[in-house]
């Protein structure tokens, strides 16, 4: 009798045990798929599953200067160049997203819209005292947030109309945006001291689209100089770390995971979730990377 108890308890601890520390199975495993030389300071990419291909922006300079270098490449799920220059006349275009057949990017201080089916820019929206902007993400119903990193705020494009949407330190260098049901999950920067420096780096938040209430993903702690944010799927996200090169894991409660250790300059990533694939633009080294992610 003695020893059943004793054997009893032994597996209610391993079960516990289990339960409460598991052996990080659903952790991603990622292998390099290809390597693709030849672009231009790439800042964002995004796929388009209608014509299964990825759309690509390239600052091709300084992210600050209005010199018309800025231009859009189309880019083959695998690794070859469809379309180099596909839309020119931008500057410095950044964050990318799709709503129906137009693509959206940033451009210093503008939203521009594009026609997908031609190529051909339709709209040029213009906050006049906009600094940075820099991610791009659209709701289900179209409307579309921008972040402007210098100013601490969100824009909001909807109905035609180009308006900050929020403005609050608790921003905290607003970067990547992601929407997620009735919120935007949004990865800070960190609150910039000397340019792009940050004494202390930043972390996930998430924001009500509803209420426009800020919340730490976790518990606040410093994270990284955050870029792209993007869904796995399930109940975490995949993040890069821009300064430091890293591609980061972060589960729904705030637990942190280094996935990637990657050159700085790892910008604003893309996940096929269904094809198991992630897209990290390297903006200093003019490539762009392509994995396979696997459990």
């Amino acid at each position: 009798m003695l020893n059943k108890k004793i054997k009893y308890s032994i597996d209610i601890l391993i079960l516990s045990f289990i339960l409460i520390n598991p052996v990080n199975a659903k952790q991603p495993n990622l292998e390099l798929n290809w390597e693709l030389d030849g672009l231009h300071n790439p800042e964002s990419a995004v796929y388009d599953p209608v014509l299964n291909h990825l759309y690509v922006s390239n600052v091709d300079g300084s992210p600050i200067d209005k010199d018309r270098n800025g231009f859009i490449s189309i880019v083959s799920l695998d690794g070859k160049i469809i379309n180099k220059k596909w839309v020119t006349g931008l500057n410095a275009p950044k964050g990318l997203t799709l709503h129906g057949r137009t693509l959206y990017t940033t451009d210093i201080d503008e939203l521009v819209s594009i026609n997908i089916d031609n190529g051909q820019i339709t709209n040029r929206f213009k906050v006049d005292d906009a600094k940075f902007l820099n991610d791009v993400a659209a709701d289900k119903n179209g409307n579309v947030y921008v972040s402007d990193m210098a100013l601490d705020r969100i824009h909001i494009l909807t109905g035609g109309n180009f308006d900050i949407w929020i403005e609050s330190a608790d921003l905290e260098a607003p970067n990547g945006l992601h929407i997620q049901g009735d919120e935007i999950i949004l990865g800070s920067w960190g609150k910039m001291t000397d340019g792009f420096a940050t004494e202390i780096p930043g972390h996930l938040k998430r924001i009500s689209i509803e209420n426009k209430t800020i919340k730490s993903i976790g518990d606040g702690s410093s994270v990284g100089n955050l870029d792209g944010v993007e869904s796995d799927g399930g109940e975490g996200f995949y993040v890069t770390d821009w300064i430091n090169g890293k591609l980061i894991h972060i589960k729904n409660t705030g637990e942190v995971t280094e996935l990637l250790d990657l050159p700085k300059g790892s910008a604003d990533h893309e996940v096929i979730t269904k094809k198991g694939l992630i897209f990290i633009p390297l903006m200093m080294d003019n490539k762009l990377l392509s994995y396979t992610v696997s459990d």
